[in-house]
């Protein structure tokens, strides 16, 4: 057996094990890539940690230390409050509010899980109060993170451009956060329209109450102006986004408006590992040829014309049972370059647009992080199972319509 073929059966192991087991995929991709290319590649250990992602690491990092420092001290959690207080609560507005401030949240700089299950408690309190159905909430709020999920600052943005960097496709940002957005708003849109038909002529359906909020304390309002200088400072003058993201953490926490211990401790280091790990083992691959084979497997599964929709299936449907962006993104972008030529022919940005958002419209499945964290705020125990059932059609009819809206979106781009 060749060691290409060796490297590709350890990155499917991987694959199938962040499908079906609670070990962080990034630990096993990290061992992997150590036994197979020290003692079976004969490749120098150098080499093999040459494949680490170290900018990558350091810019996640960074991010998310400046939103763990917003989430210990209130910030973020008193901002959203007052979001919602704006509408005063109506019942036909609050499901939009719902994906507006979590969209905002997420595109701001932590990413649709931590916007999520920073929203997705209150929002259910609030739905329950006014009647709401709990899947609505839950599809509000999980699409609203995922449609802010990829902006060039937040941190599956960042994962997402720096792997289509590695296959060649560089300033793409805004066209990368479009075609997400647009998937997820049309989503959400579908699933308020049926909402708003079913509550016509509800005796509730014009039910509001009061929401609470409180004035933002003296490091709240220190995080939020450096937070807003941090993402001005990176938008409108290219300041690097991990260095200036310490920089900007850095002031906050010599200005006490957090506790440093509680903020580390408050960083998700397991994606983090995940996604460094995978990106090792993947770069292994290319070192072994390992990745050439594995595009020549996902080639031989379409044509130029239909690559598109059956590349944005096959992401949904492991991305539904795995991690779309510690697991299918940093093991799928970095094929692009490889797959065309495989094909002999196809558009890299609409693959790559393709996988993105093909893996993240499932997200709501129960079995995944995000529709594990909305499940978790269903309280009622009946309810929650029955809304079990409603994620996991709902996330599986996703690859399908997210096969079929990347292909139409490629015709599309084909046109313009």
């Amino acid at each position: 057996m060749s060691i290409a073929v060796v490297s590709l059966l350890a990155l499917i192991l991987a694959l199938v094990l962040s499908m079906g087991s609670r070990i962080n995929v990034g630990l096993i991709a990290f061992a992997f890539a150590w036994l197979i290319g020290v003692y079976l590649a004969n490749l120098p250990t150098a080499t093999v940690l040459g494949g680490f992602p170290t900018a990558l690491f350091l810019t996640l990092a960074g991010v998310t230390l400046l939103f763990a420092v917003a989430d210990c001290n209130g910030t973020l959690a008193s901002l959203a409050g007052h979001a919602m207080h704006l509408i005063r609560g109506n019942r036909m507005l609050m499901p939009i509010l719902f994906f507006v401030i979590t969209g905002l949240l997420s595109a701001a700089g932590p990413g649709a899980i931590s916007a999520i299950a920073l929203i997705i408690p209150m929002a259910m309190s609030i739905g329950r109060r006014l009647q709401l159905p709990p899947l609505l909430v839950s599809l509000m709020v999980a699409n609203g993170g995922n449609a802010g999920n990829l902006s060039p600052v937040s941190t599956v943005g960042i994962i997402a451009n720096s792997r289509m960097e590695i296959a060649g496709i560089s300033g793409e940002e805004f066209k990368v956060f479009l075609a997400n957005f647009i998937a997820h708003l049309l989503v959400a849109a579908a699933a308020y329209l049926v909402f708003v038909l079913r509550s016509r002529g509800s005796s509730d359906a014009s039910a509001s109450l009061q929401t609470e909020h409180t004035r933002l304390d003296r490091n709240q309002k220190l995080t939020a102006l450096i937070m807003a200088g941090w993402i001005i400072g990176v938008i409108g003058f290219g300041l690097h986004v991990g260095f200036s993201a310490y920089a900007a953490a850095c002031i906050l926490l010599v200005s006490r408006a957090a506790s440093e211990k509680e903020v580390i401790g408050n960083m998700p280091w397991g994606v983090i590992l995940m996604v460094s790990g995978v990106a090792t083992l993947v770069a292994l691959l290319d070192e072994t040829g390992g990745m050439e084979l594995f595009t020549t497997m996902l080639s031989a599964l379409s044509t130029p014309d239909t690559i598109y929709g059956v590349i944005a299936f096959i992401t949904g449907a492991i991305s539904a049972y795995s991690s779309t962006s510690g697991v299918v993104m940093p093991a799928f972008l970095p094929t692009i370059p490889d797959l065309v030529a495989n094909l002999g022919g196809g558009d890299p940005l609409a693959i790559a647009l393709s996988i993105n958002v093909g893996s993240s419209l499932v997200d709501v499945s129960p079995i995944s992080t995000i529709g594990a964290i909305c499940l978790a705020s269903v309280s009622d125990p009946e309810q929650s199972r029955r809304v079990f059932f409603q994620l996991m059609a709902w996330g599986l009819g996703m690859t399908v319509v997210g096969g079929l809206l990347c292909q139409v979106f490629a015709l599309a781009m084909a046109g313009l």
